[in-house]
């Protein structure tokens, strides 16, 4: 049995976790809520466009990330924002970056792991920016792609099922909290796992999720409960992950692959199915509410990880209009 208490406590304080409150400083400096164009809190911006959707992401990554591990930042400027597109139910068409570095030599390894994550996921880098003459390493990169029936962050509906579907064929290269699932993987298969996302939007068995990122599962249900404006209970006991792998660590990664996905209950079968004839683990990890808080629950222990209306996650939940008098 979990310490559900314990637990909660260890990942609400968690840097990985309360990182993602700059996203409300951000969106209040600059006017933003959910309802304005593209919908920030999803993990692209979704813009109409004829019988379906322009989708635009990007991802920045931390200095001294891109200085200890180039080629690794190099791949992960293209995979992450890969996952940020398939997790809209979309496909990528094109990879643009902006590179700072303090001479070719580091830039050229950074290049090296985005041409190799290019090629592999079959995603063209088409421009960019680059300065070689900075004092330290910077990278950031945007990905465009298209949707023809979206996943969103807004659409989780109490009664919902949480699913959580990770590949666990990897391991921590390390002593950070990123799980690697693609080392050595062939092309075709990474390629194939990320298409079964806009898959499962067009056959509409899934409409709401969002991909695993940096807040790891903790973080990433703490988002899709205050953008869809409910609560979630999460059974920690249930939660696929890597056998020998601590909890609260697990639930603090961000994995290669993974994703949080809301569905009716009627479709859990199906869905996980489609993830398990691809060896991929996806379960039923819990239930969207109609409260306001992440509760962790273990048996019929329970303790809430963050509870929304008390206090703002990313300040992008739903804006309550006022009634129209007749």
């Amino acid at each position: 049995m979990t310490d559900v208490a314990a637990l909660a406590a260890d990942l609400a304080a968690h840097p990985n976790v309360t990182g993602k409150r700059d996203i409300d400083v951000v969106c209040g400096a600059l006017g933003l809520s959910q309802d304005s164009p593209g919908r920030p809190g999803d993990d692209a911006a979704a813009l109409p466009d004829g019988d379906g959707w322009q989708l635009v992401a990007t991802e920045g990554f931390m200095n001294e990330f891109v200085a200890d591990a180039p080629w690794f930042a190099g791949w992960c400027a293209v995979m992450v924002n890969l996952s940020d597109i398939a997790a809209m139910g979309g496909r990528a068409t094109a990879l643009t970056n902006a590179l700072w570095t303090q001479g070719p030599d580091q830039a050229a390894e950074i290049l090296r792991g985005m041409a190799e994550a290019s090629a592999t996921y079959g995603v063209p880098i088409v421009g960019g920016h680059s300065n070689l003459r900075t004092d330290r390493a910077q990278l950031a990169a945007t990905m465009q792609g298209r949707a023809q029936a979206l996943i969103t962050s807004f659409d989780a509906e109490p009664g919902d099922v949480l699913i959580a579907a990770v590949d666990l064929r990897g391991c921590y290269p390390g002593e950070s909290d990123n799980f690697a699932a693609f080392l050595g993987t062939p092309a075709e298969r990474l390629r194939g796992d990320l298409e079964l996302l806009p898959e499962l939007a067009e056959a509409g068995l899934v409409h709401a999720g969002k991909d695993i990122s940096q807040g790891g599962i903790a973080g990433t249900a703490l988002m899709l409960a205050e953008c869809s404006g409910c609560g979630i209970d999460i059974d920690v006991a249930v939660i696929p992950r890597p056998e020998g792998t601590d909890l609260a660590r697990w639930m603090r990664t961000f994995p290669s692959f993974g994703f949080l996905l809301a569905a009716k209950a009627a479709d859990v079968s199906a869905i996980c199915a489609r993830f398990a004839a691809r060896n991929i683990a996806a379960a039923e990890i819990g239930r969207i509410t109609s409260g306001s808080a992440v509760t962790l629950c273990d048996g019929a222990d329970r303790a809430p990880l963050w509870d929304l209306a008390a206090r703002r996650y990313l300040g992008l939940a739903p804006i309550q209009k006022e009634p129209i008098d007749a």
